[in-house]
């Protein structure tokens, strides 16, 4: 009882337990990387194996402590160095260490596996285990031999093997999991275990590389590590709060060398930059594609036909009125209306309301026989779809929050917001090609000019601008003048039409970058 008395005893205990779980990490790490080469059922036995023959192995050399002084006896010289049995057993030890933690690293770095003879890549499990027991005989002597020169009570070294090797066995299994979880670990840990195999070999050719050196290294990469670390977490929790649909979307746009192939966006878990092969995808089909992956994105006011671009029939007019009003206009439907536009009655197709005047019907009674169906320009464009099914054929309406009137979007808006325009009869193409430049209309979508000039930074999901023309007005601070020239990197933008209510027309100008030359 008077041993365990004695503070000298506990103090020397808890120092030596410290030292052997450090000097045992080393141990534990290349254990998991060597435990992650086998089939998941067989990991866990490799590692309880591998510590269990660790800790066997530290007992019987402590037992052997009359042996162990033998082992720094000089056996023989060579040149100028003296080697001793410790010396042979370092010397060796860090040979293999050197050569594992190499091949190792090489593997990580190739990404393909040495060891291709076992059906999927595994390794033998007993080639496993000797490679375990090699480790465990260097680790353990390098152990028994700290324990020697710190303690003189042969039960307290014991004690404090156990000890150490209980602490290491509970933390062996998520210390794996967690290595095993982070590239960037495994690959730091071959580093140290490079490090450990070389000053090894140094010692065994008698020259002491003080271990206070090689921890402070370890801390302090450690620490590099563990900021990466945050970073990535930081990383992945700022993605997360991304829309699953938006990360899909800008993968997938990441793939097919669209508008973010320039950013060379990378992979958070490889760390690499994502290769496109060329020509994956034609240009027409990164359009479509861009344009699906986008739409739930957009609003309402940059699908729909425009207020001032609607055709519609005031059913206050005579019937000759109406009639050369419908025969003029190439729209098979239209928005029947008493007065004003935002009076609308109903929706009615223009054959029907032919034959109607025809047979002198009322307008009016005609068209509320099929009201129109109206969303708020808030609405959703994904939502939208279902209501345009319900339309069956027709279109709907747009209105504000005082139900006022703000455009109508019909099945073909959406094929367009899609696949690019369609002008019908009576329109002209919103953007046209114009030598090194383009003409492009002010009631333009954003999203549309935005495809065709391969960027992504003239629409801004925080400000309400939907139109070329609000874009313009934007920049210019008011409604700009017919030759004035605005620019916003890398466009120059010059007004063709304005007045002093709306910008009718512009000019595009794009520089061309090193990445448009090499198209």
């Amino acid at each position: 009882m008077e041993f365990l008395m004695d503070p000298s005893i506990w103090a020397g205990l808890l120092t030596l337990v410290v030292l052997e779980i450090v000097l045992g990490i080393d141990n534990l790490v290349f254990i998991a990387i060597l435990a992650d080469k086998l089939p998941p059922k067989q990991r866990d036995k490799a590692r309880l194996i591998g510590l269990s023959l660790a800790l066997v192995m530290r007992l019987g050399l402590l037992s052997l402590i009359s042996w162990m002084v033998t082992l720094t006896k000089p056996l023989f010289s060579v040149w100028d160095f003296t080697f001793s049995g410790r010396d042979l057993i370092m010397l060796l030890g860090g040979i293999f260490l050197l050569f594992k933690a190499t091949t190792e690293l090489h593997e990580r770095l190739e990404n393909r596996q040495h060891d291709e003879g076992q059906g999927k890549g595994y390794a033998s499990f007993w080639v496993v285990v000797v490679q375990i027991v090699i480790l465990d005989a260097v680790f353990s002597l390098d152990a028994v031999i700290t324990a020697v020169g710190m303690v003189n009570h042969l039960p307290v070294m014991m004690a404090a093997v156990v000890i150490a090797m209980a602490v290491m066995l509970l933390a062996s299994k998520p210390l794996t999991r967690f290595v095993n979880q982070h590239p960037t670990v495994v690959v730091l840990c071959l580093s140290f275990l490079l490090m450990i195999g070389l000053s090894l070999v140094a010692e065994g050719f008698g020259f002491h590389i003080p271990k206070g050196y090689l921890y402070a290294a370890i801390g302090f990469s450690i620490i590099i590590e563990l900021f990466n670390q945050i970073a990535r977490r930081n990383f992945i929790r700022h993605q997360s709060t991304l829309p699953l649909r938006a990360r899909t979307a800008d993968a997938i746009l990441r793939l097919m060398g669209g508008k973010r192939q320039a950013s060379q966006t990378q992979d958070t878990d490889s760390q690499s930059p994502v290769s496109v092969p060329e020509g994956a995808f034609a240009e027409e089909e990164r359009y479509m594609i861009n344009g699906v992956l986008t739409l739930a994105s957009r609003s309402l006011r940059s699908i729909m036909t425009p207020r001032g671009e609607i055709s519609w029939v005031d059913a206050n007019l005579s019937v000759e009125e109406i009639r050369q009003q419908l025969l003029s206009s190439p729209h098979s439907l239209f928005p029947v209306c008493r007065g004003e536009l935002d009076e609308v009655l109903g929706i009615v197709r223009a054959k029907e309301m032919l034959v109607a005047l025809e047979e002198g019907e009322d307008v009016a009674a005609m068209a509320s026989a099929s009201p129109a169906i109206v969303v708020p320009e808030t609405l959703d464009p994904i939502k939208l779809l279902a209501v345009l099914r319900r339309a069956r054929g027709s279109f709907v309406i747009v209105t504000n929050e005082f139900g006022v009137v703000q455009g109508l979007v019909t099945p073909l808006d959406v094929l367009e917001a899609i696949a690019g325009e369609f002008p019908d009869a009576d329109e002209t193409p919103e953007i046209v090609a114009d030598g090194d430049g383009w003409l492009v209309k002010g009631t333009t979508d954003l999203h549309a000019l935005q495809q065709t000039l391969d960027l992504d930074t003239l629409v801004n999901e925080n400000e309400d601008i939907a139109t070329v023309a609000g874009l313009v007005i934007a920049i210019n601070g008011q409604i700009p003048r017919p030759g004035d020239r605005l620019e916003l990197a890398p466009l120059h933008i010059s007004v063709i039409e304005a007045n002093d209510y709306r910008v009718d027309l512009v000019r595009v100008v794009k520089e061309r970058t090193p990445h448009d030359e090499e198209e």
